[in-house]
């Protein structure tokens, strides 16, 4: 069973306590900047609604003095004045609706960036415990949810608001008692409001995240297409993907479904409330205690209060929507990370050394509680000097690249870089010291000369080319369509995989790191191709300090130190011969990846000989 991630494990039991909109308010501080748009949105609508509202009057004195008194001259008055609301009611349109897209448009772009800004400073931990796919919904579709309802559903909900209330109110002037009996029923609309809001909200949180399991699902699968069609998995992978396709609609059908039956409900209390009115208002006419005219703006001003209600209706929908969306992206940028500089970080010494020291360091990772992946590490390297980690996969050789970049905090002991404990040191500074080369080299889709200026933005393209060279990745980059500046794809798609780790060790040269890590960086090289890096990084490597994670035991005979571990312990170290001739795990992996009749003396095993060159690579993964 997939474990929980942190936006199911936290999120889940607390969604479905807030019901009210009151969650929107958290957008304020995106709105704040914004405010003279805002107000100038504001005076729109003040001025649409008005003019709306004057129609009504208008119509009263048509049907009292123009009608009744068989003014035609009044008509023609009427139709000017009506031509000028139309003007100025389409001209205050215009401006509610640019200001308030604008605003949207605006303030959305400013969620998203700050969402993004914020996952990016989040800890390895959370990573390990939240699938990206997740992330990406509510990066993407909650956004996008929330720029429709700021951009249009806020204005259309304001405007119908003010609508009611200046309907209200010329209701009361127009006629105190039916205004009485048009609100009588206002209990009647509130209710179903209430009770299928409500409804819409929790079915709307409950689709949003059927609808991140499909993106997260599509995300996990479609990156690994290739895979999934090697082992003809699509069928498996069609119908997962369908099923979780079936359930979001069936979840978004409940929400249409009481949404769809809210607006029934306001529809026919409103319209037959109004429906009475009329009639008890005909028999007012006929006693003679109204005039026609007055009944004539009641009906307006009633059907204008039903509209508004009707449309508020439909508008609590969308910003029930709206307040999940808030919700899950407020409580994903309320996701504090775990590694933080300190407020008064201790400063690394300048120029860096180099100096790397684990003192009785412990660790077992968040996901794996129970699992030591450390257990009281003691090692000192020194600046300039060259150290190989050996052992199985697991014994915590990428555990300890993980801790030294602090990605995570030790759970016992320390971590110091050039005498600075790392927890009193600034995580970005530290980083900027340390360059790394990985197994599985990344690769952005961006162009050659960018993924290699990856690491030192400020790089000139003269400088990139030289890491390139160094690299031995010129040769490839310039037979490229377009050289240096074309775009490699998704993941290095365009790349073989010696291509792609000649790019990300240029990407490390370049960056001209105090400390260096390579997780067997030439695992993914040809012979040919793999001499003519190992050059490069034995140039790279002078008076530097190097740590290489090795499962090819023929990288590591150069270090000045190799020590061997095993489920988190170090349990030797030495040079190559020694180790081979103490026995132990190491003689045992010389001896996994040579010919079972071959002689593990160190002699037959040294520098430079045949049988290493020809030894095989074990798998990695640590």
């Amino acid at each position: 069973m997939r474990h929980k991630s942190y936006i199911e494990d936290t999120v889940t039991e607390e969604r479905d306590k807030r019901g009210d909109l009151r969650v929107l308010g958290r957008l304020y501080g995106f709105l704040r900047p914004y405010w003279l748009r805002i107000l100038g949105a504001g005076a729109s609508l003040v001025v649409a609604a008005g003019t709306v509202l004057a129609l009504g009057q208008g119509l009263r004195a048509l049907v009292d003095e123009g009608f009744s008194g068989g003014d035609s001259s009044l008509l023609d008055s009427a139709l000017f004045v009506l031509l000028v609301v139309i003007l100025l009611l389409a001209g205050a349109t215009y401006g509610r609706f640019y200001l308030v897209s604008w605003v949207g448009e605006r303030a959305v772009a400013d969620i998203r960036a700050a969402v993004f800004n914020h996952i990016s400073t989040l800890s390895a931990e959370f990573f390990d415990t939240t699938r990206t796919g997740e992330v990406l919904s509510r990066l993407t579709t909650d956004t996008t949810l929330l720029q429709l309802v700021i951009g249009s559903s806020v204005s259309i909900a304001l405007r119908n608001f003010l609508l009611f209330c200046g309907g209200a109110t010329m209701l009361f002037i127009t006629s105190p008692k039916l205004t009485g009996l048009v609100f009588l029923c206002v209990p009647l609309v509130v209710a179903p409001l209430v009770l299928f809001g409500r409804r819409v909200r929790k079915f709307s949180r409950v689709s949003q995240d059927k609808v991140a399991e499909i993106s997260a699902y599509a995300d996990e699968a479609l990156g690994a297409v290739e895979t999934m069609q090697a082992f003809t998995h699509e069928p498996v992978d069609r119908a997962r993907f369908g099923e979780r396709t079936e359930s979001a609609f069936a979840m978004s059908i409940r929400r249409v479904r009481a949404r769809a039956i809210m607006t029934v409900f306001v529809i026919v209390l409103v319209f037959g409330a109004v429906g009475v009115v009329l009639w008890i208002g005909g028999h007012e006419v006929l006693a003679g205690s109204m005039t026609p005219g007055d009944l004539s703006a009641f009906v307006f001003y009633a059907v204008v209060v039903a509209g508004s209600v009707g449309a508020l209706s439909e508008v609590v929908g969308d910003l029930q929507r709206a307040a999940g969306a808030t919700e899950r992206l407020f409580e994903l940028m309320a996701r504090k990370p775990d590694v933080v500089a300190p407020e008064s970080p201790v400063a690394l010494p300048i120029p860096a050394k180099g100096a790397v020291t684990f003192d009785k360091v412990s660790f077992s990772y968040p996901s794996r509680p129970g699992i030591s992946a450390l257990d009281h590490v003691d090692l000192t390297i020194a600046p300039g000097e060259t150290v190989a980690l050996v052992g199985p996969s697991g014994a915590g050789k990428s555990t300890m690249f993980q801790l030294l970049l602090r990605f995570y905090d030790p759970a016992g002991g320390a971590i110091a870089f050039d005498g600075v404990d790392l927890r009193t040191a600034d995580p970005t500074v530290l980083r900027q010291r340390i360059g790394i080369v990985a197994q599985d080299s990344v690769v952005f889709s961006t162009s050659a000369m960018e993924n290699i200026r990856y690491g030192r933005p400020d790089a000139s393209d003269e400088e990139v080319r030289a890491a390139a060279d160094a690299a031995a990745a010129s040769a490839f980059i310039e037979q490229l369509p377009d050289g240096y500046e074309s775009p490699l794809g998704e993941r290095g798609a365009r790349l073989s995989g010696g291509q792609r780790q000649r790019i990300a060790i240029a990407r490390a040269i370049l960056r001209d790191p105090a400390v260096l890590l390579l997780d067997e960086a030439t695992s993914a090289l040809d012979a040919e191709s793999e001499r003519l890096v190992q050059q490069a990084l034995e140039k790279l490597m002078e008076n530097r300090t190097t740590i290489v994670i090795a499962h090819r035991l023929a990288t590591v005979l150069k270090a000045d130190r190799i020590i061997v571990m095993e489920e988190g312990r170090v349990v030797a170290e030495g040079d190559h011969h020694a180790l081979v001739a103490a026995g132990g795990l190491y003689a045992r992996l010389v001896a996994l990846q040579f010919d079972q009749g071959q002689s593990l003396k160190p002699e037959a095993v040294g520098p430079g000989s045949d049988e290493l060159e020809s030894e095989l690579a074990t798998p990695a993964g640590d």
